[in-house]
Formats: structure tokens, sequence, C-alpha cells
């Protein structure tokens, strides 16, 4: 299907949208991907979901890209007395693994955290709305201080903005969940909680290549070691929700266009998260500041924008989708948008398969062919042709089924699910046919071609015709 905007939709499915119908709505509205939240919901939830998308594919004609994203280490405290309490600013508190010989403290029972901390360090409970600071950390106790007061629950999360946690990002319930999903055949896999580039290295040796990782950056941690995990990952999400509450909030813009510039350099997907149209969980129109959210992302060069609970448990998730669509196609029609992806100078050197790509890009818009036919079998021509953000569609064909579908994520990209072809004639046959049938290509038009010659050789990209 061809939607006419660069930019592409994540919507995360849930109570809202879990149904046939309603999942197909939401694609007819713009979704490209479908995010399964492995947070909540049972498998069987997640399993007649997975099926109803895969029955909408076949009936739509297309490919459709689903999503796992795996719940990771949950750090929380344990039950409070009386399951609430009140705490002022420049209150004592003490922290402990275990509450039997310390009548008084609050339960935090993750070992990790004692060895982890040391004095200075601050513990946001509850998203930052409890600030304490650490004034002595020993083997089973922390004694802090107040910083900001407000009530602490039970069971409120436990962000530590400051310290690496000797734990792994895959809880024995993720392992569970990655394996049933990567049963099921989902096209990527986010693992939450990254600290460092190593932690992706477990979930590599699970998934292998039956899906593409997808590191979600949330940590601070994350953020120093940033090269080397965009290099070991498939892709990125700005996790904003969690990065927001451990790195200044006044931070966050700045890291997103770090992160999406990366990404673009690196040619992986990278996805915007988080409170996008946050206010359409309850209400028909997003706020103004939502929309400019939306409208910054792509700006940015973003690969894909994402709804969460707008989507998944709002009132609006068809309007939400509309509206978060409408907002790309009007960014992408400005007259800075084009000028702003073009303006981008990464000031590296070029592989061959990269400048043969880059020269691709630049053909195309010159002599205003209505799209670059990318012939792919692991999505990497197409990747390095959309790492130019040309003004034009890229056909991405590929014999490869998941790949087709990873493809529904990448900027820029057509995805096309075909038969293998073997000759540049069946190629250039192909591209004319598809581009004809999506009423992109005349019969006068010239279209430029890019491919790995011999075809079916993956990572060289070293042919380019006009045609």
């Amino acid at each position: 299907m061809y939607r006419n905007r660069r930019a592409k939709i994540v919507a995360t499915i849930g109570p809202a949208s879990s149904s046939p119908d309603m999942l197909k709505r939401l694609f007819e509205a713009g979704v490209d991907t479908f995010r399964m939240n492995f947070s909540h919901g049972s498998h069987q939830d997640h399993a007649a979901v997975f099926r109803a998308i895969r029955t909408l594919e076949k009936e739509m004609g297309c490919p459709i890209g689903i999503l796992q994203d795996l719940q990771g280490p949950k750090i929380r405290v344990g039950q409070i007395p009386n399951g609430r309490m009140t705490v002022k600013t420049g209150d004592t508190l003490r922290f402990c693994l275990s509450t039997d010989d310390h009548a008084g403290a609050i339960l935090l029972p993750h070992r990790e955290i004692y060895t982890a901390v040391t004095a200075g360090d601050d513990l946001l409970i509850d998203d930052g709305r409890v600030r304490v600071r650490v004034l002595d950390a020993k083997a089973e106790v922390l004694e802090t201080v107040v910083i900001v007061g407000g009530i602490i629950s039970d069971r409120k999360g436990v962000n530590i903005p400051n310290a690496v946690l000797d734990i792994s990002p895959l809880t024995t319930k993720d392992r569970r969940d990655l394996e049933f999903g990567l049963e099921l055949g989902v096209d990527w896999v986010a693992l939450s909680f990254v600290q460092k580039a190593s932690d992706l290295a477990e979930a590599r040796s699970l998934i292998s290549q039956r899906a593409g990782l997808i590191a979600k950056i949330e940590k601070p941690s994350a953020l120093i070691e940033i090269d080397s995990i965009i290099q070991l990952a498939d892709g990125i999400m700005v996790a904003r929700g969690d990065l927001g509450v451990e790195i200044p909030p006044e931070d966050v813009p700045g890291r997103q266009k770090e992160l999406v510039r990366a990404c673009r350099a690196a040619e992986k997907p990278v996805i915007v998260a988080t409170q996008m149209l946050d206010s359409m969980i309850s209400a028909p129109t997003p706020t103004r500041a939502e929309a400019t959210d939306v409208a910054m992302a792509v700006y940015d060069g973003a690969d894909a924008v994402m709804l969460s609970a707008e989507t998944a448990a709002g009132i609006y998730p068809v309007e939400t989708v509309e509206i978060m669509d409408r907002i790309i196609r009007s960014t992408e029609n400005h007259k800075f948008y084009k000028s702003l992806m073009a303006d981008a100078d990464f000031n590296d050197p070029l592989s061959v398969p990269q400048a043969v790509a880059s020269v691709a890009a630049d053909l195309a818009t010159s002599i205003g062919a209505p799209l670059i036919a990318a012939f792919t079998s692991s999505g990497m021509t197409a990747a390095r042709v959309a790492r130019k953000r040309p003004a034009l569609p890229i056909l991405a064909i590929t014999p490869v089924e998941i790949v087709a579908r990873q493809l529904c994520l990448l900027w820029g990209a057509v995805s096309i699910h075909s038969k293998d072809i073997t000759t540049y004639e069946q190629a250039v046959s192909q591209a004319r046919t598809i581009g004809s049938a999506l009423k992109l290509v005349g019969e006068k038009d010239n279209i430029v071609v890019v491919a790995s010659v011999p075809f079916g050789h993956t990572g060289t990209t070293n042919s380019l015709r006009v045609v």
C-alpha cells in the first residue's frame, strides 16, 4: 500500500484496539507496524492479535509489521504500611533489602541496587514524583533524605539515573515471552532496560536472525555507549518516558535529535515514542504542543513515530492515527522539510554500496524520476537509499517475507514482497508493473533501479541503472 508519506506510524495494541475490525480500521487510517506490549496481556491475547494482523495482511495484500515489546526488569518498592505514606522534603528514609530487622523502613527488594549506588545518588520514585538522595549505602540498607516530597504507595517504580545495575535486561518472564513471540513469528523484538552495549548479546543469541532487535534507549548509561549499541542493534527506540525521568526533561529534545541522526548515519531505523498525542487518550483532538512534538520528530528525520496508550486504551484510537497521519503529511509537504532532509551531511567516508545508493537518490531526484526501485534481500539496499532521505518513494522489493515486514519501519520505503528475480530484465519489468499498479509510474517515466548483482547476494549494492 502506498500512503504518500515517508515517516511511518507504529500503534500499540490493547483493549481498545485488539478486535479484527479495529485493527483493520487502524491500518486503513495509517498504521504501518503494530506493537504488542508484553507488559500487559496474556499469551492467548497476543496470539489472537497476531493471527488477526496476519489475516488482515492477506486481505490487504501488503506487508504489515509486528513488533514485540518485552517488559524488562521492573525496579519497585515493596508493600508500604497502610498502602501509602506521605513524605516531606528533609525527611530521612531508610530503604532495606528486607524489613525483618528494620521496623519503619521501606522495602526495596533488589540486591543489585545496594551494590550499585553510592552516597550522593538519587532514587526517583513513581516517575520522579518523589526524589530521595542517598546519604549512606550499605550491603542491605540505604539511608536517604527526601529532596522532593510526595506520596509513596505500594509497588511504585524506582529509577536510579546515575547507577548501572548488575542486572540482565531479560527477566525469566521476558525469556518466556520472547520464545513465544518468536514462535508466533514477530518481525521485531524491542529490548527494554538496555544499560550498555553488552546487554544486547543475550537477546541476540536467543533471537539470532528470527527477528530484528530494537534497543530501547531509556537509561542515561545507554547514551554513553550509544554508538556501540546502535552498531549491535537492528534499530533503536527513543523511549522518552523513562528517559525523560532519568535525564533532565530539557535535555530530551536534544538527545532525541542526536539519536535520530546517529541511526540515520548508521542506516538503522529509529522510532520516537511516548506521549506523542497523549491527551487523545481521552480527547478527540491533540494539543498544539503535541502536534508540534510529532512534527518535530518528523523534521528530525525519524523513521517512525509511535502511539502507546492512545491506541491501546484510549477512547479515540482511529482518530489518533488519522491525526498523526495528517501531521506527518503536512510536515513532509512543508517547504523546510525537504531542505532539512537534504542538508544532512554526515562527513563520513562512504563505502562502495553506500556511494551507489547515495548516487541513486541524487540521480533520481535530478531527473525527476517518480520512484527509486531498490531490490534487496536483507533490506540494506533500501536502508542505504533511505539514509539520503530522497524526496520520492523507495520501492523496496524483496523476496524475503520477514524483510518485507521489517521494511514497514523504514523511512520512505514502500515495502513489496515479491517472487525472487535473477536478471535485470525481470527486475525492470517487476519495478514497472508494481509502480504502475500503485499509480506511481507513467508509461514514459524514467525510473532508477538499484540492486546487488548477482541478484540474491546481500550487502553489496553495486548496480545502478536508469530505465
